[in-house]
């Protein structure tokens, strides 16, 4: 019987929530196939079996949370598992139990779907928990379900206990009782001409959302943000864009402004190594990075997903625009790899396209920065004495003032400024 355990992945993650099982208990399933998506504060995981066989047993209901090293699932393994598919599972999963002789083979009594004694919470609020030096497991949640949130955790630490959920603060009924209230009010008003006071719905935050929001949460908590404003000149910069259309379309790349936008930022984090950063806070020490991964913040009908370009800085104009295209793709379809949303050391939140004027972006912890790219518009400006209309855009750059200083912030966007405002720096300067 093989025991299919959640991975520890690195980055930092501790803990996933059951997304949507694909199959069901005593399923026959292929190696490799599609078993759980599993939902975690960088990505969205759909794990596969490491073997053909027959899944016996789901350990876990979906919007369950799950820490790193339990059991997902049973699958009892049919024939010999080869070594090549074990070796995809402990990959995958960690940990994979040999499968004893047929003859041997037993299913385990059933177990909960939450171990007993074990509390819900996100990994956020655990780790607050332990900075707080509180026992979650004593704790009183009053999020929906019984969820502890970072009100009961900071609530009990000094020295009170979590409230009782009541009026619009209650738990989440399910489903089932949600039925029965909107039929039992409808008739209650049937044939009155009365219509409910104040309507409203209710949406469970959870799944992608939730990882959001707990992820805003965390990064506004620790970091100090500060937002430092500028505007650029876009003229020279479009006419580059231009010329060089013809050739992206012959390679059949999407040329935008982006590429361009990110060599700049790569040979600005060169000079300003602050801004490709990180502070770990248990060691007290600066983590410079030398290799600069630039994270794309993407609109998604799943919500914000930031996809990773590796290896920025060793990749042309035109490389970096088949990328882009490539994993805004795969993030608006759900099928990013981890890989592909982990290890960023600065992020581009580029919202123009959609009209942004301004906006303070929220910075990826851990990183040390992020620059917000908004709408490019022909605007009057004074040049030489005289009012001209130039191609105008603004940019935010929000930072983490723990390790950078204001100063160095306004160098860091006006070398930025001065590479794209004259382009043919980008080529000369180009490592």
């Amino acid at each position: 019987m093989i025991e299919f355990k959640l991975p520890d992945v690195g980055e930092g993650i501790h803990e996933g929530e059951i997304g949507k099982w694909l199959i069901k208990e005593g399923e026959r399933v292929a190696c490799d196939q599609p078993i759980v998506e599993v939902l975690t504060d960088k990505v969205n995981a759909e794990l596969t079996a490491p073997a053909g066989g027959v899944v016996r047993k789901l350990m876990f209901a979906e919007g369950d949370a799950v820490q790193v090293g339990e059991v997902l699932f049973l699958l009892e393994a049919e024939g010999r598992v080869p070594m090549e598919g074990l070796g995809k599972a402990e990959q995958a999963a960690s940990a994979v139990a040999a499968p004893p002789p047929p003859l041997a083979v037993s299913v385990p009594p059933a177990a909960p779907a939450s171990p007993a004694g074990r509390v819900r919470a996100a990994p956020y609020v655990r780790q607050l928990a332990r900075q707080l030096n509180v026992d979650i497991e004593q704790v009183k949640g009053g999020g929906a379900d019984g969820r502890i949130t970072e009100e009961d955790v900071r609530r009990y630490a000094a020295g009170g206990t979590a409230k009782e959920p009541e009026g619009c603060d209650k738990p989440l009924p399910n489903e089932a009782q949600l039925q029965q209230e909107r039929t039992d009010a409808a008739a209650r008003l049937e044939g009155s001409g009365l219509a409910p006071a104040c309507p409203e719905e209710r949406i469970p935050l959870r799944g992608v959302r939730l990882k959001i929001a707990e992820r805003l949460v965390k990064a506004v908590t620790i970091i100090p943000h500060v937002t430092q404003v500028d505007e650029l000149e876009a003229d020279a910069l479009q006419a580059l864009r231009e010329r060089l259309q013809p050739q992206a379309a012959e390679r059949q790349v999407k040329l935008t402004y982006l590429p361009f936008f990110i060599k700049a930022i790569v040979i600005a984090l060169k000079e300003f190594p602050a801004f490709n950063a990180s502070l770990d806070d248990e060691s007290k020490e600066i983590v410079l990075k030398r290799y600069y991964h630039i994270g794309i913040a993407t609109d998604t009908p799943n919500g914000l997903i930031v996809p990773v370009i590796r290896h920025a800085d060793r990749k042309t104009v035109f490389e970096l625009a088949e990328e882009i295209g490539r994993l805004s793709e795969r993030a608006r379809a759900g099928k990013l790899a981890l890989e592909q949303i982990t290890g960023g050391t600065f992020t581009i939140s580029n919202v123009g396209p959609i009209g942004s004027l301004l906006a303070t972006p929220i910075i990826n912890h851990p990183e040390a920065a992020i620059l917000a790219l908004h709408k490019m518009e022909p605007r009057m400006v004074v040049r030489n004495g005289e009012g001209v209309i130039r191609i105008m855009m603004n940019m935010a750059l929000s930072f983490d003032h723990r390790i950078i200083d204001g100063a160095d912030a306004i160098r860091f966007t006006n070398r930025i400024k001065r590479l794209l405002e004259q382009p043919d720096l980008l080529w000369a300067e180009m490592v």
